[in-house]
């Protein structure tokens, strides 16, 4: 039995026909640039989403960019940001000259860490020592939804309210998570989404869209993603092309009609790696690791040998009104690169999210950051492992890599 990480295969066989009637409808209408279905699909994410305004763009990184340049980020202004994240948090606040200030993570649900930003903005952060900002080019916040739950919003948004600081929502792995009854996207200034085919939302290519509070900031956003052009060739702003494609918005709204049903069954599936893992002894808890590992790595944590730390529900447990939509299922082990080579033995699908915390990546060097800054981004980094889920993943599958687990453990 082979089981990939994720099967799309199984998905599309599901909705195939839905699939083609729908492109044959964009194809027969030749409108492949912000046609009528580009329109509908943004209404009816917006809706989805609960927030005011919603454009379809080219792709998440994209919309971090149109966030930022939104909020006329300037070359040598501040952001906070999580180094645990993909790379195209960082990317883009570098791209527009930028300074990400990275922020360690909670070590139980990998979200920024609001206690670490009020510590950065109070000026008694080490981080803060180390770059010195002038407090007046500190300009906003990234906080990153990290594998569909989403962060404390409430401490960092009100930490932005205090500081006059923008916040921007990357919620690329997470749309349909749940913070105390809200969606992701409809708390920040900005919600930036990602429909990288991947996703649990995935167009047919690259594509994304933004969220935005404000009006004004609204039609900003919506002339910067047309070359910063409104009326047609008169340009008010210098903007970038980055538009949603109408077959991605026309695939994209037949699987919306499915996203719920989908996170749902991503939902059970991690219940059900939970409650087998549980049941063979091999779950650790939160407690035996300290959140103080150095800066030697994952092995010198104080998690034990024989166990794992699996995903753990913060704000998207039911009992705090949330939602993890569980776009990866990540447990944490000493023995990952143990772990990593059973489940390649037995044709089991794996990675790691993600091998090289941001703060220290070659490309941010010059910035000065050391493994100790970010502690718990650093042995995340060496123990995290994400394992297969997917809507259609069969209870056979799943006890097959459990088991894998389990007799490495």
């Amino acid at each position: 039995m082979s089981i990939p990480l994720l099967d799309l295969n199984r998905q599309y066989a599901s909705i195939k026909t839905e699939i083609k009637e729908a492109i044959d409808e964009v194809l027969e209408s030749q409108y492949f640039i912000m046609g009528d279905e580009v329109a509908e699909f943004e209404d009816k994410i917006r809706t989805y989403c609960n927030a005011n305004h919603a454009f379809g763009c080219a792709s998440g990184s994209d919309a971090l960019l149109l966030a930022l340049m939104a909020i006329d980020l300037q070359p040598g202004d501040y952001v906070l940001t999580s180094p645990f994240t993909f790379f195209a948090t960082a990317g883009a606040i570098s791209r527009l000259g930028g300074i990400p200030v990275f922020l360690d993570i909670e070590k139980d649900s990998y979200n920024l860490d609001p206690v670490q930003v009020k510590a950065f903005l109070e000026g008694e952060h080490p981080v803060f020592r180390k770059l010195n900002p002038d407090r007046d080019k500190i300009k906003a916040i990234i906080p990153v939804h990290l594998y569909g739950q989403m962060a404390e919003m409430d401490p960092i948004t009100q930490l932005a309210k205090e500081h006059g600081l923008a916040v921007i929502e990357d919620a690329a792995q997470s749309i349909g998570a749940e913070y105390k009854g809200r969606r992701a996207g409809s708390i920040g200034d900005f919600g930036c989404f990602s429909f990288f085919p991947s996703k649990n939302l995935g167009a047919f290519g690259d594509a994304g869209l933004i969220t935005v509070r404000d009006n004004s900031l609204a039609d900003k956003t919506d002339i910067l993603r047309l070359h910063g052009a409104k009326p047609k060739y008169h340009h008010s702003l210098v903007g970038i092309n980055s538009r949603l494609d109408t077959i991605q918005a026309a695939v994209l709204s037949v699987k919306l009609k499915y996203l719920d049903d989908w996170s749902e069954k991503r939902r059970k599936i991690a219940q059900i790696y939970n409650q087998l893992f549980e049941e063979a002894g091999v779950v650790g808890s939160l407690d035996d690791c300290s959140g103080t590992c150095d800066a030697m790595g994952g092995n010198h944590c104080s998690l034990p040998e024989n166990k794992i730390i699996t995903p753990k529900e913060t704000t998207g447990a039911q009992s705090a009104n949330g939602k993890h939509i569980y776009h990866q299922y990540t447990i944490r082990s000493k023995k990952r690169d143990q772990l990593m080579e059973a489940l390649k033995a037995g044709n089991i699908g794996h990675s790691v999210y993600y091998p090289i915390p941001l703060h220290e990546q070659e490309c941010f060097a010059y910035l000065g950051y050391e493994p100790k800054d970010c502690p718990i981004s650093h042995c995340a980094s060496k123990q995290a492992l994400s394992l297969p889920i997917f809507p259609e993943l069969t209870l056979e599958e799943i006890k097959k890599v459990v088991a894998t687990i389990v007799d490495v453990l």
